[in-house]
């Protein structure tokens, strides 16, 4: 691969991030760019597992963008920084960290399959973190592929901005000419993976077509700017040299959002994407201010201050390489040697190796300049999302939110001895990768893990088992229920233990009634005279505590209950705290079983995202799992479905949603509260928390 090592200007820079949903050619499109630019001698392929950017070893095992991969080229005398995403879902980790640094979205749509549920994602993310898009339709050479009709979806979706700068004119295998509406000609690519093409003589359809195309570019172009606007209406047309000019500024602010088609799988169409980005792409200069929280509660980082500030949208740890920061110099000049201040962990960094990054390429520098992306190593403490910056103004940048986990499974080791290393290894792994969050359960005394999908947990597993040498499966997680009570009960416990010496005596006099729900456990005493000295009531308590949290129904904690300690006996002699906590722990135990108890489980509210068609498929899924309905709306071109499932009816439901929607669907889930588990379901719930 061909290394640039000149000096670039922020204004010379393109920052780009690839995004998209799964499988829509994003991979395949930054190979395609990197070959369209000298970077690369030949074209890779994804199902050969020998592209730039998926050169991580579950990546060509599994053919799927696993890893956040910065890729870079020279075009047109500017640097071209590209990051490819992966479109799965289960790694929005590494989408979101790419679009914090971008300067430009390239937004991926399959030519076939149009506008996905991960288009719509990572477009409303793109829009959250201000980054302007252009639309890359790609497969155009596929059989299917209709750029009308997906067009018009685009328009519908995203609005009637989204305008084409180049079409297919013979879309479908062996595709290799388009109409360049922005040059208003006619280009043909040579087929030989290259990504070379020439201008042709149009027909005269072809001719028809560009002039109204142009002219309907020529009147977009014109509202990005009032001047510009009021000489259109004037003189009817713009000059070519004012229309591209006045591009970079249209895009800028979204007054209209490129198109392109292409076929990145024969490299057809990429060039044009290539020439547009290195002539009117975004730079780091038109995003040049960006506000920083400090001590006096904001500041305004800008571009051209010489104090560096850097930005840690990714890290991660590779055996030949060690622990790597990836980092965008959003002020001043990165050198070697310098000592920066990790404002979030509040420790010192000391920079020593500076890397440019082309997928496993590491070359080094001894410098970044300020709106550019390289990679840091062997950095103590820096973590993702973490703001390195001078010790004389710490500052630091809004963490970045994750989607809340939404499914969940038991880690547990398979061989003894495991456990501090398998401890250690997942928070090194939480830190690379915060979208996946772990706990220990205070009840099961089991590890939690929780992701954004199965493969998403299966890959954090399998990182673990190979980086840190552990044993570990993933089971079913243990489902919280609770135990409560339906009606008021009592009992009375004498608790009388007579051996050689001092013996044991205590009697307790418990009523128990139910609370409302979420009230927890409730203890009182309300004894009246001298039966019992009040010294025994904290040991009563202390039974009846420890009963609620081991279960009596069924092993499950207690709650929603109101104990009332009103009354029993002692003697002057054997009775005892010991005597006390025993009785008391026995006889709540019988005033439970006296109030009709009963199970509740817990219940999650999910939202479900999926298209129309698959509607039905989810809603007859969906009445298998004892579901509430609470309504059905269209958000975004999608179909949302709220409803209230208990969580035993969850177990690997992103899953199954996903074979649902052809991986089009996702669902999101917030703990609603408990509820009481069905009479025909308890029994074999209790029979099995027994077993």
């Amino acid at each position: 691969m061909k290394t640039f090592l000149k000096d670039y200007s922020p204004v010379d820079i393109r920052n780009c991030a690839i995004v998209g949903h799964a499988s829509s050619g994003k991979t395949m499109l930054t190979e395609a760019l990197l070959r369209a630019s000298g970077a690369t001698t030949r074209l890779g392929h994804v199902n050969s597992g020998n592209t730039a950017s998926d050169y991580h070893e579950d990546e060509r095992q599994r053919h799927i963008s696993i890893h956040a991969s910065l890729m870079h080229t020279e075009f047109g005398g500017k640097k071209i920084n590209f990051i490819d995403t992966p479109g799965y879902l289960d790694f929005i980790n590494e989408g979101l960290g790419p679009l914090r640094v971008a300067d430009e979205a390239i937004v991926v749509v399959d030519a076939e399959r149009g506008v996905e549920p991960g288009t719509h994602r990572v477009w409303n993310w793109a829009s959250e973190t201000a980054v302007p898009k252009i639309i890359v339709m790609n497969g155009m050479d596929k059989d299917l592929a209709d750029a009308e009709s997906q067009l018009a979806m685009l328009r519908e979706v995203f609005g009637e901005r989204v305008f084409p700068l180049t079409l297919p004119v013979d879309a479908g295998p062996g595709f290799h000419v388009l109409l360049d509406i922005l040059h208003s000609q006619v280009a043909e690519y040579d087929q030989n993976e290259r990504g070379v093409y020439h201008a042709m003589e149009p027909l005269a359809s072809e001719r028809l077509a560009l002039t109204r195309l142009h002219n309907e570019l020529l009147e977009l172009v014109a509202e990005s700017d009032d001047q510009l606007l009021q000489k259109y209406f004037e003189a009817g047309t713009l000059s070519d040299e004012e229309v591209l000019d006045s591009i970079h500024d249209a895009i800028q602010r979204q007054v209209f959002i490129p198109l392109f088609c292409t076929s990145a799988e024969t490299n057809v169409g990429v060039a044009h994407v290539l020439e547009f980005i290195s002539r009117h792409g975004i730079t780091p200069m038109n995003h040049r201010t960006i506000h920083a929280e400090d001590e006096n509660g904001g500041h305004d980082i800008d571009l051209a201050e010489p104090e560096p500030v850097l930005f840690v949208f990714k890290t991660e740890a590779e055996s030949h390489a060690g622990d790597m920061a990836f980092v965008k110099v959003l002020s001043g000049r990165l050198h070697t040697g310098m000592d920066l201040l990790n404002a979030d962990t509040h420790t010192q960094e000391r920079i020593g190796h500076i890397y440019l990054i082309n997928g496993r390429h590491r070359i080094p520098v001894d410098h970044l300049n300020p709106g550019d992306l390289g990679a840091l190593v062997k950095l103590k403490n820096t973590h993702t999302g973490d703001t390195l910056c001078s010790p004389q103004h710490e500052l630091h940048f809004p963490r970045m939110i994750y989607p809340a986990p939404n499914i969940h499974v038991t880690l547990s080791p398979t061989r003894h001895g495991d456990e501090e290393k398998i401890a250690a290894g997942l928070a090194s792994l939480h830190e690379e990768d915060p979208s996946f969050v772990y706990r220990v359960d205070p009840e099961s005394r089991q590890t939690v893990l929780s992701g954004q999908g199965e493969l998403h947990l299966r890959v954090i597993s399998e990182r673990l088992q190979d980086k840190y040498r552990v044993a570990v499966e993933l089971e079913e997680l243990r489902i919280p229920y609770r135990e409560t009570i339906q009606e008021p009960g009592e009992s009375r416990h004498r608790h009388k233990k007579q051996s050689s010496g001092a013996g044991q005596f205590a009697e307790v006099w418990l009523r128990v009634e139910p609370l409302p729900r979420d009230s927890g456990v409730m203890f009182t005493e309300s004894l009246v005279g001298q039966n019992v000295s009040r010294s025994f009531v904290p040991a009563v308590e202390k039974g009846v505590r420890e009963a609620c949290a081991e279960g009596v129904l069924a092993s499950c904690p207690v709650t929603d209950v109101l104990i009332d300690f009103y009354d029993g006996k002692e003697h002057p002699v054997d009775s005892k705290e010991a005597a006390f906590y025993t009785a008391g722990k026995q006889a709540f135990q019988a005033a439970f079983h006296n109030a009709s108890p009963y199970l509740l489980e817990p219940v999650l509210e999910l939202r479900i995202h999926a298209p129309e068609a698959f509607l039905g498929g989810v809603m007859g899924d969906l009445n298998s799992r004892r579901r509430r309905i609470l309504g059905v709306n269209l958000e975004d071109g999608l179909q949302v479905i709220e409803a209230h499932v208990p969580q035993k009816e969850l177990y690997r439901y992103s899953s199954q949603l996903r074979a649902l929607t052809e991986g089009r669907g996702w669902h999101t889930e917030m703990f609603r509260g408990y509820e009481r588990l069905p009479d025909e379901i308890e029994p074999r719930v209790i029979e099995a928390l027994q077993m």
